[in-house]
């Protein structure tokens, strides 16, 4: 066997893990909504993230990576490869893992990105409006989005930075998240007549938690596997990804224990995520420190975004969706702008503001930003508004107060507890 021949066949390996291991993020992101969600609508969030990844892989397979990687049209979307994205000729990709192979680790990432949405419209949207919307995203909005960024896109041949996907994959999930929550409304009870927020409390900080270290492990194939290809730059992908989340948790937990006098438990986990979420787009060209001051950022982001979103915008987002995915999705992005400090040669060094790169790339970085969220928000008011008033969003006032699980799916999840767990 040739040596080359040998390297592809390690490569293969390494992104075929890589792959499950953002498979078993759909894992994470379950337990993470259904710990900080009711008892009585347990089932409908794990239903709701099995769809995301049946109805995405289907979808995407067969009309997704072709807006995604096929011919570029414009800059704008690919055009070729329907239904058979595997006889693309177009792909470099291709050539360095098996066209199966590289379809799958791009599926993983699109059922993340659907399934984001779940978590901010929870407890008060129909199950079948919601595999709709699922369907759309990993259908056309993601697809879009990552051509303009990975697909040979003009955000791309402008030199945009998104390593493993603060927008392309986070952001893109989160802005539709915050249009979901908006026009869908806010939970029965939620607000008072005067606009003051009242806690809900999801059911069982222990899923809530469990899903959280599951995403930490998971996302080490997120941004290491986006190397495709096994080089030295993966033990400073993994180390950039955990400082960030390191620094992002540490940061929640004591401005929570200063602002609150003990510290926060739940916003601690999402300090956790919004730390992972920031240094996704810059995980590759940032350095260690650098990583640490975004991971940094993000706690900050979370323990006032959080609250902000909710008490003084009004927008019920059960899980902190909005802030751990968009806020700080948005952030990643531009602060790599900033931070980084990226040589491996002359001609593609890459160098943010803070290391004598100039605005150039904090310039690019913005324009993308601000596309990706003009594109994510136009589609998904459109998609949202339009199901509102076709066949409507909510499910009944009686099927939000007894559970979801019994009326849209005649089970419970905890059928022997549920009348003490809601």
């Amino acid at each position: 066997m040739e040596l080359l021949e040998l390297q592809q066949y390690i490569d293969i390996v390494w992104v075929f893990l890589a792959a499950v291991l953002v498979f078993f993020m759909q894992a994470g992101f379950a337990m993470v909504e259904t710990g900080f969600t009711r008892a009585k609508n347990a089932g409908n969030i794990i239903m709701k993230n099995f769809v995301d990844f049946m109805i995405g892989s289907i979808l995407f397979f067969c009309f997704g990576f072709a807006f995604m990687f096929g011919p570029d049209v414009g800059g704008l979307i690919g055009m070729g490869g329907f239904f058979n994205p595997e006889n693309l000729t177009n792909v470099s990709a291709f050539e360095a893992v098996t066209p199966e192979l590289f379809i799958f680790f791009q599926t993983v990432f699109c059922a993340t990105a659907a399934t984001i949405v779940s978590g901010a419209v929870a407890g008060r949207t129909k199950f079948s409006v919601y595999c709709i919307i699922s369907a759309f995203v990993s259908l056309i909005i993601y697809p879009v989005v990552g051509h303009w960024a990975w697909g040979g896109g003009f955000l791309g041949s402008m030199g945009f930075v998104d390593f493993a996907g603060s927008t392309v994959v986070h952001s893109v999930g989160g802005w539709t998240a915050l249009m979901g929550a908006i026009i869908v409304g806010p939970r029965i009870g939620k607000y008072n007549k005067d606009g003051k927020a009242n806690a809900i409390p999801g059911h069982s900080l222990t899923l809530g938690a469990l899903g959280v270290f599951i995403l930490w492990f998971a996302w080490f194939g997120f941004n290491c596997g986006s190397t495709l290809a096994v080089n030295l730059d993966i033990g400073h992908i993994a180390m950039t990804t955990n400082l960030a989340a390191a620094a992002g948790g540490l940061t929640v937990m004591l401005l929570t224990w200063a602002r609150y006098k003990k510290p926060d438990i739940s916003m601690t986990l999402n300090g956790v995520l919004g730390g992972l979420v920031a240094i996704t787009a810059g995980c590759l060209v940032v350095t260690l420190w650098g990583a640490i001051v975004i991971g940094i950022i993000a706690g900050v982001i979370i323990t006032f975004g959080i609250p902000f979103i909710d008490q003084k915008l009004k927008i019920d987002d059960p899980v902190g969706a909005v802030g751990v995915h968009c806020m700080n999705g948005v952030a990643g992005t531009l602060l790599v702008g900033l931070f980084a400090n990226y040589l491996p040669g002359t001609e593609d060094a890459i160098l943010g503001l803070l290391y004598g790169g100039g605005i150039d790339l904090l310039t690019v970085q913005a324009i993308g930003v601000v596309s990706v969220a003009a594109w994510t928000l136009g589609t998904s008011f459109l998609l949202f508004y339009g199901l509102k008033k076709t066949v409507g969003l909510r499910v009944e006032k009686v099927v939000e107060i007894e559970g979801l699980d019994v009326h849209e799916h005649g089970i419970e999840a905890y059928s022997d507890f549920v009348s003490r767990m809601n």
